[in-house]
């Protein structure tokens, strides 16, 4: 195995795991905030890949899209909230599951309605199609290098939002005591709206810039769902902070476990078999981790202790 080739499936790792910040970090603001678990939070990112696909087909323009999906994710989220989450703060987390579950369900009949069962696609805009030239001579494609990019500035937004503003107070001050901060004349509904349509909105963002790499389709955030959920386990629920390390973490082990585990059981085995045997651990490594960082900290990376 080449260093250039260890480099470029780092690079891999980091892009994948910044785009699941991007959904783990809407995750767990909505479920630090309001203690909600949202299981329809996948179906925000597909709403934005639909909407980017829809809009750059009919317009042709890739940050056309980008607003689009924003803007739809965002106002999906905040009629959601209003309409149904909002009933759901006072229940039982098993309701909360089941009704968001069934939210899953209107979303992707609804899609499924609008555009039909076949997938869409969103071309990568010309300007930033094809490799760069890093150092080293590494070839890299410049479209992820941008989504890196644009992943990390949203970080670095989020940190001065939550730390540098009056909203951000507020949603600390929410995640540590809600009754508190109504008490002290904050409107606790219209923050749980702006937090929640917040969350749909990164949704949205990692929804349209994945869709330029794969297919948009019906259920396509069911599975970034079930990886940013193992994020915020990671990094700790509530913080943004561990929500941008587990999911660096989750990328680089998931994308280096599927090259580096053949070629290790590849020393004791044939080649058939250590891929085999490799593959399967690698589909597993993230869950393993997962699991280390339980029994080492509870409460996650950089999540409050009980």
């Amino acid at each position: 195995m080449s260093l250039l080739l260890l480099a470029e499936q780092v690079l891999n790792g980091l892009q994948f795991g910044i785009m699941l910040f991007l959904m783990a970090a809407g995750l767990t603001l909505v479920f630090g905030v309001m203690g909600l678990i949202n299981l329809a939070h996948g179906s925000l990112f597909m709403v934005g890949a639909f909407a980017a696909a829809a809009v750059a087909g009919a317009t042709g323009s890739f940050v056309l899209a980008l607003i689009a999906a924003l803007a739809a994710a965002a106002a999906a989220g905040a009629l959601v909230e209003v309409l149904v989450i909002r009933r759901l703060y006072a229940r039982e987390h098993l309701d909360q599951v089941l009704a968001t579950f069934a939210l899953i369900l209107i979303f992707s009949e609804s899609t499924r309605w609008l555009f039909g069962s076949f997938p869409l696609f969103l071309n990568i805009p010309e300007a930033l199609s094809g490799p760069v030239t890093l150092p080293g001579g590494i070839q890299y494609s410049l479209y992820r290098l941008t989504l890196i990019a644009i992943g990390l500035a949203v970080a670095f937004g989020l940190f001065l939002l939550i730390s540098r503003t009056r909203l951000g107070i507020q949603i600390r001050a929410g995640e540590s005591d809600r009754e508190m901060i109504a008490a002290l004349g904050v409107d606790i509904s219209k923050l749980y709206t702006i937090v929640f349509a917040l969350g749909a909105a990164l949704a949205g963002l990692a929804g349209a810039l994945v869709g330029a790499i794969q297919s948009v389709q019906v259920g396509m955030g069911e599975p970034v769902l079930i990886l940013a959920f193992v994020v915020i386990v990671i990094g700790g629920i509530g913080s943004i902070k561990g929500a941008l390390v587990g999911a660096i973490l989750v990328g680089l082990t998931d994308t280096l476990g599927g090259l580096l585990l053949p070629l290790f059981f590849g020393l004791f085995m044939d080649n058939a078999a250590a891929t085999s045997t490799g593959s399967a651990l690698a589909s597993m490594s993230i869950y393993i981790l997962m699991a280390i960082v339980l029994v080492v900290k509870p409460s996650g990376l950089y999540g409050a202790k009980a």
